[in-house]
């Protein structure tokens, strides 16, 4: 919590000194970064400590994003578009957008990831590829000091199914793009501007269906040309990412540990495999 404290006072002090009236500070999202909504001046900041963010790289990617037409979230224009830094701590200014509705219709949600797609076709950045996101989950797996409490059976056995659907997935040869790495609910924006997305921090290059394997199963019904097969395989690689992260020493996710023996349990139980939402609202409960 002292963390969360020092965090809020570096954003405000921050917009303070921009003169943007932040008096006060509200927490929309906590986990590995911290999202708050500014008031008076409603600016969306993002917190997170120095040396554990990719912040200059969402800067720079939004801004050409925007360029193209993509549906992302703008920064704030009374801002310089850049990162700010104090007490520790990397802070990105973003537009605060009112949610418009509670809900999401499928089908806008896959036009708007369709939509992002084809601009991120456009755009030529250096990013890293999907497979980095394996490998970083795999790192966690191999070294107890990071995920103490993981058992030595489930140590293996989800080591294994990590490196069996890398090897999977690449032996597809399927096209690789720009892509957004996460385009989960959690980090999509429904606004009087239509659908915004937000945290580009996750950017990759990776088959379409990796950042499909992110969404509700609604939205891939109405997306076009997916790869079932290649879909399913992404879907239990995200399961057995999210599984890694999980139990990871000092992992900031509420209720971690009990995703993390869900996500081993459904690796373990074979397909259908689900998609993050349902197992999300099943154990968040309603």
């Amino acid at each position: 919590m002292t963390d969360v404290i020092r965090a809020i006072a570096a954003a405000t002090s921050i917009a303070a000194s921009l003169d943007l009236p932040a008096d006060d500070a509200i927490v929309l999202h906590n986990s590995n970064k911290l999202a708050l909504r500014l008031t008076p001046c409603d600016v969306f900041a993002r917190v997170a400590p120095m040396g554990q963010e990719v912040a200059q790289f969402e800067v720079e990617l939004a801004q050409r994003l925007a360029e193209v037409g993509c549906p992302v979230c703008p920064l704030e224009p009374r801002a310089d578009a850049r990162v700010y830094r104090r007490d520790g701590f990397a802070v990105t200014l973003w537009t605060f957008h009112e949610p418009a509705t509670p809900h999401t219709a499928p089908v806008d949600y896959a036009k708007a990831l369709e939509q992002l797609h084809a601009g991120m076709r456009k755009v030529d950045v250096p990013s890293p590829r999907f497979t980095e996101r394996i490998t970083e989950a795999e790192e966690v797996v191999a070294d107890p000091d990071r995920s103490p409490e993981l058992a030595d059976a489930d140590r293996d056995f989800l080591s294994g199914r990590l490196a069996g659907l890398r090897r999977a997935i690449e032996d597809r040869g399927a096209v690789e793009q720009l892509l957004h790495g996460e385009p989960h609910p959690g980090n999509v924006l429904s606004t009087k501007s239509g659908l915004l997305f937000i945290d580009l921090e996750t950017c990759c290059r990776g088959p379409v269906e990796f950042d499909l394997a992110h969404v509700p199963e609604a939205v891939c019904e109405h997306y076009p040309n997916v790869d079932q097969e290649l879909l399913d395989e992404c879907r239990q690689l995200v399961i057995a990412m999210v599984a890694a992260w999980r139990w990871e020493l000092g992992d900031q996710f509420p209720n971690g540990r009990l995703f993390g023996e869900e996500f081993l349990r459904l690796l373990r139980a074979g397909p259908p495999w689900p998609t993050l939402d349902s197992v999300n609202r099943r154990l968040d409960g309603p």
